[in-house]
């Protein structure tokens, strides 16, 4: 009988890799600076809501000090001096930051009509504050407990337990209608009614409230863009209980390094992974959020450019089956305080944010073009509404020489007789615009513009009221 051998057959992984044998020196040593540099990326990208906070934190100590009972207030309102993402010079805004590993419980004293919030140290809301709130803006006492209390938690408070020691406290107060313009004073001196104590101390023991006037100083609230990114992230994970963080998330901390309780010694090549991690992670996220999602949950209408930061998913990024990480990465780029009161249809309560970057041709909005944005009669807000333009790598307000680059409807502004608006942006006044309806942008550059509705009524839910796409009117 004739015929040969069959041909060796090897398993479809011995063919792939070099024959069935192990790399060699170089290209092993490759494949692990890239496994590293990948879990580099996703750990900043899952952690930026916790880095955006700490930032936050940072900038607040250095330049007010910190404790339970500093409550900066931006009592004339912030302007672009203040690099936070995306923060509203519309309401006077309290921000603190507080320590229940510290202090143990603590007890907060929130005045009535506050829209606010408390959230841990990964941003998931610990509970709003105000009308959609417990309080439904009364005003009361809320009980903050630590991760996985198990003392005695008395009646008589809105008691809720962080899943973080660190807790973010962050309230709005909303203006009156004064002379030509905002009156902040009411709303500051609402703010400043504000009360946070330990729950054991004893009055004669608690300290005085403080409340340092955050307006007109160049404060630096932004999260870190160099390696320092992640000695914070160690610094916050040593700091936080086992439970704060998933296993899984933890995995991808130890695949760079950080372990709670050990110590973070990366090498020369792992340092300069990092440093191209903390450059090209934010990059890949503005990459996102620049185009379309391919589900379009982004879009606010079918008929507009506007978009929405959640896309459609929960205040905690939950979509209908999954965690949106994206999303997630793209809205803490660029903004902080992810809350239900933000996202929840709530008629009359609540607060929403269409968003527009693109002009109604579809081109990016770019500070060398003029642009109006028109808004029909009727604006559907229960509140106030206003309109705010943004740098769009990180939220930080248009720093042009006019500095509060905003206008809401306390502003002495000209309305058209069907009672609709125009509003002008552009790096000069047009010369047949009113000043009060024109924002400065910066030249060259860049830029967002944000509506917000704080009390959105049924005409925006039903789309019956819609915005007008921004339109570039200079050739």
């Amino acid at each position: 009988m004739g015929g040969g051998a069959l041909a060796q057959q090897s398993s479809p992984l011995v063919e792939q890799i070099n024959n069935g044998n192990w790399l060699s020196d170089e290209e092993n040593r490759e494949m692990l600076d890239e496994l590293y540099y990948t879990r580099a990326v996703h750990a900043y990208m899952s952690m930026l809501p916790a880095l955006n906070v700490i930032g936050m934190r940072d900038g607040s100590a250095a330049e007010f000090g910190n404790g339970y009972n500093v409550l900066p207030i931006w009592k004339d309102r912030m302007d672009s001096r203040a690099w936070v993402p995306t923060p509203n010079g519309d309401v006077i805004y309290s921000m603190s930051y507080l320590d229940l590993k510290e202090t143990g419980p603590l007890v907060v004293a929130a005045p009535p009509k506050v829209i606010g919030m408390f959230t841990d140290f990964f941003q998931r809301t610990i509970t709003d504050v105000g009308a959609i709130g417990p309080d439904r803006a009364r005003g009361g006492l809320y009980l903050l407990l630590p991760p996985n209390y198990t003392g005695h938690v008395p009646e008589g408070y809105f008691a809720f337990e962080s899943r973080t020691y660190n807790v973010f406290l962050f309230f709005r107060t909303v203006m009156a209608q004064g002379n030509g313009g905002p009156d902040p004073k009411p709303a500051v001196d609402l703010a400043m009614q504000t009360r946070i104590y330990p729950l054991w101390d004893t009055e004669k023991s608690i300290k005085p409230m403080e409340f340092p006037n955050g307006s007109g100083k160049s404060i630096n609230m932004m999260y870190p863009t160099d390696i320092s990114y992640f000695t914070k992230l160690k610094e916050f994970v040593d700091y936080e209980p086992y439970t704060a963080i998933s296993p899984e998330e933890r995995g991808v901390l130890a695949a760079i390094g950080i372990i709670k309780d050990k110590s973070f010694e990366p090498t020369a090549r792992q340092k300069e992974l990092l440093q191209k991690a903390v450059e090209r992670a934010p990059k890949m996220i503005l990459a996102l959020r620049r185009d379309d999602r391919a589900d379009k949950r982004n879009k606010y209408y079918n008929d507009r450019q506007y978009v929405r930061a959640w896309s459609a998913a929960t205040a905690e990024y939950m979509q209908e089956s999954y965690l949106d990480l994206n999303q997630r990465a793209s809205f803490f780029q660029y903004a902080y305080s992810s809350a239900p009161a933000m996202v929840m249809r709530t008629i009359n309560a609540g607060s929403k944010y269409p968003v527009a970057l693109r002009d109604k041709n579809g081109d990016i909005l770019n500070g060398s073009n003029t642009y109006k944005l028109h808004l029909p009669a009727g604006i559907p807000a229960a509140a106030f509404w206003a309109v705010t333009l943004y740098n769009v790598t990180d939220g930080t307000m248009v720093d042009a020489p006019q500095q509060l680059p905003s206008i809401n409807q306390y502003n002495d502004v000209a309305y058209e007789d069907d009672g609709g608006l125009s509003l002008y942006f552009g790096p000069a006044k047009p010369d047949d615009v009113p000043e009060s309806n024109w924002i400065q942008t910066v030249d060259g550059r860049d830029f967002l513009t944000v509506i917000r509705l704080y009390g959105a009524k049924t005409e925006f839910f039903d789309q019956t009221w819609k915005p007008d796409d921004v339109v570039k009117v200079n050739e």
